[in-house]
């Protein structure tokens, strides 16, 4: 075994010591934000001191990234047939389904305009010394998709396709067309389907209880992820130097959005305090922000919206699922943005009012099916360049950064999601106050004592079920 060999099984056994150490902690009830915010730095420390030598750590982050990917689409159709079979009015849902859309693009709306703004301002890319000239950028327009294609596969075709694939909008869409049937048939013959309503809600206790199991591991995933992600940067530090304009304003936007403006919103039009929200949101930034996937992070988003923001289940397992497939305010928003004025004045092109207004509403309409897995910010932003006639060769240069804006990315399109499920449930007078206050315990909302250091929340009249404490662009 080689010196190498030696620095990666060294790194491993450290992060085997700091898993003994959380566990501690987690044990003698340390609150979970916090352990997750301790994993986070402690994940970085390793990443700097064993940089180039965390072969041995990967897999743990990669193997929790797979796990909790897996059963997305099974919580998204369990959790939607339970919700809206609970509602028992199409006239709901659809109250429910326009303005989720709406509030998650309007989201993404405010992102553009606010990256298009900053970068304008800051003249991101003057005086950059740029040479395109040989680069190959095919592999990237070979990526993009017609629009005919992707409104097409807005629909299920195969469903069990559609679940392997983790294709969100269609399993959205199988799972509603179930709903709705059931709630037909129950209005006429609800005796027939009472079997089927049972069986759905006792699929949503087991399911959860086994996304509670996954999730108390977030933290050392956070640890092991964040080391790997960290070795990475260190490595690429010499060639990120040369763009690291670009990447501060690209975190700097991801922060402004995530905070100031959410903060707005959350205040203006969902009454509540943003300070305790971001508090009560932080794992599932934290995991956004290291696994760089909404998708992986959806069993945190929802948990957390329903157990500690009071998000009712129904507006929680529906606009948080759409949110990492519509909006997308990181990979859809600011990054194509950023990227398209950062080509503009890199390259010289002249570019008019008129150009800036079309690239606005371009980046909005390629939000609609973005995909919440790595990789995706890349897509689009190719997408929104070849629409306004940017060269996609920019790309190729920008890649050296590209997965480190994605962390920042992927937590805005995450926090973007729970934002906007949180003004939609006050909208439709479905946010519980007490237990945003924290005045409304887990028993006493009639369900079993929660786990240690959890909290939870489940709407009159449903089944009682353990939820879990919650926690890319997907670049």
């Amino acid at each position: 075994m080689d010196g190498s060999d030696w620095l990666g099984v060294g790194a491993l056994g450290v992060t085997l010591a700091l898993f003994a150490g959380l566990f501690l902690l987690r044990r003698k009830g340390l609150n979970f934000s916090l352990l997750t915010l301790i994993a986070l730095v402690a994940g970085i420390g390793v990443g700097l001191a064993f940089s180039g030598h965390v072969e041995f750590i990967d897999p743990i982050g990669t193997i929790y990234v797979q796990v909790i990917t897996a059963i997305v689409a099974p919580l998204i159709i369990v959790s939607i047939l339970s919700s809206v079979t609970s509602l028992g009015s199409i006239s709901r849902l659809r109250r429910i389904g326009t303005a989720s859309v709406f509030w998650l693009l309007l989201n993404n709306l405010i992102a553009i305009l606010l990256t298009l703004g900053l970068a304008l301002a800051l003249g991101i890319g003057k005086g950059a010394s740029l040479d395109i000239e040989g680069v190959d950028g095919s592999l990237l327009t070979n990526l993009m998709v017609p629009v005919d294609e992707v409104l097409i596969g807005f629909f299920p075709s195969n469903v069990v396709g559609d679940i392997q694939s983790n294709a969100i909008i269609p399993v959205i869409l199988f799972a509603v067309l179930i709903a709705v049937s059931y709630i037909l048939v129950a209005k006429t013959d609800e005796e027939k389907v009472r079997p089927f309503k049972s069986f759905v809600d006792a699929s949503k206790a087991i399911l959860y209880k086994a996304v509670g199991f996954i999730i108390e591991l977030t933290p050392y995933a956070v640890l092991a992820l964040v080391a790997v992600a960290t070795s990475i940067a260190v490595a690429r530090l010499e060639t990120v130097w040369a763009l690291v304009g670009v990447l501060v304003l690209a975190f700097v936007a991801c922060f402004v959005q995530m905070y100031l403006v959410n903060g707005v919103l959350l205040t203006v039009f969902a009454g509540v305090s943003p300070v305790q929200f971001f508090k009560k949101i932080t794992p599932a930034q934290f995991t956004a922000f290291t696994t760089q996937s909404s998708i992986g992070t959806l069993p945190l988003t929802t948990s957390a919206l329903t157990r500690k923001v009071g998000v009712s289940d129904e507006i929680a397992n529906f606009t948080a699922p759409v949110g990492t497939t519509i909006g997308m305010p990181g990979c859809a928003g600011i990054w194509p943005t950023l990227v398209a004025v950062f080509s503009v004045h890199a390259l010289g092109i002249d570019y008019v009012v008129i150009d800036y207004v079309i690239l606005v509403v371009l980046g909005l309409l390629v939000s609609l099916g973005t995909a919440g897995v790595p990789g995706t910010a890349i897509i689009t932003a190719t997408a929104v360049l070849t629409a306004v006639g940017l060269p996609v060769e920019i790309l190729v240069i920008l890649v050296p950064i590209s997965a480190v804006a994605g962390t920042a990315s992927t937590m805005a399109n995450v926090t973007a999601a729970a934002v906007s499920a949180t003004i939609v449930a006050r909208r439709q007078g479905a946010l519980d106050d007490a237990i945003f206050a924290g005045t409304k315990s887990f028993d006493e909302i009639g369900s079993p004592p929660a786990p240690t250091g959890a909290t939870a929340a489940a709407p009159a009249g449903t089944v009682p079920v353990y939820t879990v404490p919650t926690g890319s662009c997907e670049i």
